[in-house]
């Protein structure tokens, strides 16, 4: 085994991830080898604070602060790109492909936007570009779907993949705070960023989600077609009701694949709270993949954090190890499918087009004959109604809220229905909507 030659490494960025990627490395290098069957050794850094790239690697390793010197260093076999963003990262990754280097990233932002691009070149080059760590950090999934989950057809896909908007979920949840002030208590311990944009509006799961949709249903990435919609605008009292009603509301990724095309969409959802998905709380991350032979699957783990998403690095830099001399024929595919003619065009659903079930809350005049009203105008437009729950005006108070829970139906139809209750003279404001998932089949 030692006679092959190590599998020699440049590391671009040593923040949290790299970090914890050379710390994992570093510990476990003996077992590492003995599994990839020769030593993986990280030989070159590459960060902007040259003084903590020097501290971490404790002198035992080159360090620069030029990452164009690591990607075309004749000496290194893989680059792994921690850099994060869209800009310099995407300049580093075509230029290590293009100087023939395998590439390890955990940068889901510049896969799901320009991983058409950056697999075309690493395939013409017949490099490996592995991304394990940019879904889930160290859960496992991107293998799972690819390989584990190989014979199935996929049928859907959901998930709680962000940390940070499940973590301030949560503490909405536990403890009855608003929105604003859960973030600011986040952004104190360290889960959301001084912006927290990417993460509260949804958008870093949406690049997660279009990755596994990619992967999943064989079709290239389409970032701009994904529905995003955050929790900016989530209540207390919403998360409320639907904990009364028996459901949580998460931050939900999901993916499906209909007749008419697939949902690729991330917003908040009620999900039943007997569900093992609804369960998970904090910053952890989980995701069910529903295959059409092993049935719904389920994936739970840390989603960010130094030593998990260096442990999905460092299995990406496994297989670089055990693959790398393979032809590219012989490697398992960047997205699962070596021929994705049959399904590539599939169309991506606009919202407005998706079927699911929903939760409305209304604030309506205290008086008989309103539920009627509301009740066919849903009826008029074959929506059937699942539960209601009717909360007692407070004193002094000539309102109600109403809340009301549907059978799944189309988007588009609902919205149409919605217009036509916000209409009526006893309803007093807009009605909130929520998306419902039942996810047991």
């Amino acid at each position: 085994m030692n006679s092959m030659k190590s599998l020699k490494v440049g590391l671009l960025g040593i923040g949290t991830v790299g970090g914890g990627t050379y710390a994992v490395l570093t510990r476990n290098q003996e077992q590492i080898s003995r599994r990839a069957g020769r030593k993986i050794e990280v030989v070159k850094v590459a960060d902007r604070n040259l003084e903590l790239a020097k501290k971490l690697t404790n002198g035992q390793v080159e360090v620069t602060d030029d990452v164009f010197s690591v990607v075309t260093d004749p000496n290194i076999d893989v680059v792994v790109e921690l850099i994060g963003g869209y800009t310099l990262a995407k300049d580093v990754v075509l230029k290590a492909i293009e100087h023939g280097k395998h590439v390890v990233t955990a940068n889901k932002a510049l896969i799901a936007t320009h991983g058409n691009e950056i697999f075309a070149a690493a395939k013409a080059k017949g490099v490996i570009v592995a991304f394990e760590a940019g879904v889930a950090g160290g859960i496992p999934i991107i293998k799972a779907l690819r390989e584990g989950l190989v014979a199935n057809k996929i049928e859907w896909i959901a998930g709680i993949i962000n940390g940070t908007t499940n973590f301030i979920l949560t503490e909405m949840r536990d403890k009855g705070l608003a929105f604003a002030d859960v973030l600011g208590e986040a952004q104190r311990l360290g889960y959301a960023e001084a912006d927290p944009t990417f993460d509260v509006e949804g958008i870093d799961a949406a690049h997660k989600l279009m990755i596994m949709a990619a992967i999943g249903f064989g079709i290239p990435m389409q970032f701009d077609k994904v529905y995003t919609e955050g929790i900016t605008k989530l209540e207390t009292k919403d998360i409320r009701y639907a904990e009364e009603l028996g459901y949580r509301v998460k931050l939900l990724g999901i993916t499906k694949h209909s007749d008419n095309g697939i949902e690729i969409r991330v917003h908040p959802a009620l999900i039943p709270e007997k569900r093992l998905i609804a369960n998970v709380d904090g910053a952890m991350n989980a995701v069910i993949v529903k295959g059409d032979a092993v049935g719904p699957t389920l994936y739970y783990g840390a989603g960010a954090g130094a030593e998990p998403t260096g442990s999905s690095v460092i299995a990406d830099l496994v297989d670089v190890a055990r693959m790398q001399n393979t032809s590219i024929e012989e490697r398992v595919p960047y997205l699962a499918y070596h021929d994705t003619t049959a399904t590539a065009n599939t169309p991506i659903l606009p919202i407005g087009e998706i079927s699911t079930a929903y939760y409305l809350r209304m604030r309506a005049l205290d008086k008989p004959g309103v539920l009627a009203e509301v009740t066919k105008i849903l009826g008029d437009r074959q929506i059937s109604i699942d539960a209601m729950m009717q909360k007692e005006p407070q004193d002094g108070e000539t309102e109600a809220d109403i809340v009301i829970l549907t059978h799944i139906t189309v988007e588009k139809n609902m919205n149409a229905a919605i217009q036509a209750i916000e209409a009526l003279p006893a309803i007093d404001g807009a009605v909130v909507k929520l998306r419902m998932e039942e996810l047991n089949k």
